[in-house]
């Protein structure tokens, strides 16, 4: 169902006597991070959608162009002799990243690869219903939704406000949402499009109670968030590294609780269903060769996480810290640029903020895969950031690393103002 805009957002008083600001065409660049240089991001860009893809540093993808030289020097040395030797210590320097045992974590493309694995391996019976949100992940619900048809499931989304008070209202919505053919929930850690930081293991627990496994999609989560796997008590947990943990593309893992590892297939089914390894799980047999592929980009996790964590006095704790102060600087920034109030607090939010936008934007919608605004910021000012749509609000989200500065966001909000 699609929710009206918000009038104490989007078209309330505040926007009533709303002028255009009369601002230069091409407002002052900002001056570039310290730490912008490790980036090969293109010097004129101003990148605020590092929550997109990420951006790898220059020194992991000179890592990665190592290994690959290897690999191409000597292929069946590299992927077939050596393969699990190299592996298996990035498998547990992951572990200690995200507080689990290194014989639950598999390594995966992406996020979405996982929920593909997990979803697709449910006994789901007729008139099962598997319990999502509005807020998740467009990909993610695809597979649900396909995955129900097939088994004459159901799929039921829980309606979580946006704007909202806090996340006593996430959780009601889920919980709200909840019936005796609940079997399973799929709740994202970080929600993409709006940014927000989901009070995770307390749904997970109310769920459990109720006797509802949870898969959490924890596509942002890993290098935004601390994580302590177990402890949350989800049955599945999947991330991304090339986001905020800055691995190469394609790469990301899955966990699983123990007891959910048996019945768990990989997407695509290979030689470790009959080809047991001494030292591994079988889990672990059946996700870690899909068949010829390249490796590098998981091989060069355990190097992000340490190079990554050493940029701050205090490693990754001060890296979360400062992304997380930087990105509510930005909104506080862009939300005075553009009048318009912050749709959450500000303890929900992690290295990502969503601002919806002001009235004159909301009805400027096109028929392109990029929001006309979009196209116009990157063309004429070469700023990087996307607009998205929650239900009928029209929101923008800002994207804060350490390649950012706040000049950067200001540069956005000048941006806008003229437009």
């Amino acid at each position: 169902m699609r929710r009206p805009v918000a009038k104490s957002v989007a078209s309330g008083p505040p926007h009533a006597t709303l002028r255009r600001v009369t601002s230069p065409v091409h407002p002052p660049r900002p001056a570039p991070s310290p730490f912008r240089h490790h980036w090969a991001l293109e010097r004129s860009l101003v990148f605020l959608n590092h929550g997109s893809f990420g951006a790898c540093p220059r020194p992991i993808l000179a890592f990665q162009q190592q290994l690959r030289k290897q690999m191409e020097a000597s292929p069946v040395q590299f992927l077939w002799r050596h393969y699990e030797a190299r592996l298996q210590p990035v498998r547990v320097a992951l572990a200690g990243f995200v507080g689990a045992k290194a014989r639950d974590l598999v390594f995966v493309t992406n996020a979405t690869t996982a929920v593909n694995a997990v979803v697709r391996s449910w006994q789901l019976r007729r008139g099962d219903e598997i319990l999502t949100t509005n807020l998740d992940y467009n990909a993610c619900r695809n597979v649900l939704t396909e995955c129900a048809r097939a088994a004459g499931a159901r799929v039921v989304v829980a309606q979580v406000p946006f704007p909202l008070s806090g996340p006593e209202a996430v959780v009601a919505a889920v919980l709200g949402a909840v019936t005796r053919r609940t079997r399973y929930a799929m709740i994202d850690h970080v929600t993409s499009g709006s940014g927000l930081v989901l009070p995770i293991a307390g749904i997970v627990r109310e769920l459990a109670a109720r006797g509802i496994e949870t898969l959490v999609d924890g596509a942002h989560a890993p290098g935004m968030v601390a994580l302590k796997l177990p402890r949350l008590g989800a049955a599945w947990y999947c991330g991304n590294l090339h986001k905020w943990v800055c691995a190469p593309k394609g790469c990301a893992f899955l966990w699983a609780r123990e007891d959910h590892q048996q019945a768990l297939q990989p997407a695509v089914i290979s030689h470790g269903n009959n080809t047991p390894r001494a030292g591994f799980s079988s889990f672990q047999d059946r996700f870690d060769w899909a068949g010829t592929f390249d490796p590098s980009a998981w091989l060069c996790v355990g190097e992000a996480i340490r190079w990554l964590g050493s940029l701050l006095p205090g490693a990754w704790p001060a890296v979360r810290r400062h992304n997380h102060a930087l990105a509510c600087d930005a909104r506080r920034v862009l939300s005075a640029a553009l009048e318009v109030a912050a749709p959450c607090p500000a303890s929900m939010l992690g290295s990502m903020a969503t601002l919806p936008l002001p009235a004159r934007f909301q009805h400027l919608r096109g028929a392109a895969r990029l929001a006309p605004e979009q196209q116009r910021l990157h063309d004429k000012y070469r700023i990087e950031v996307p607009f998205v749509s929650i239900g009928a609000l029209r929101c923008l989200r800002v994207s804060a690393h350490l390649h950012n500065t706040l000049d950067d966001f200001a540069f956005l909000g000048a941006a806008l103002k003229g437009m």
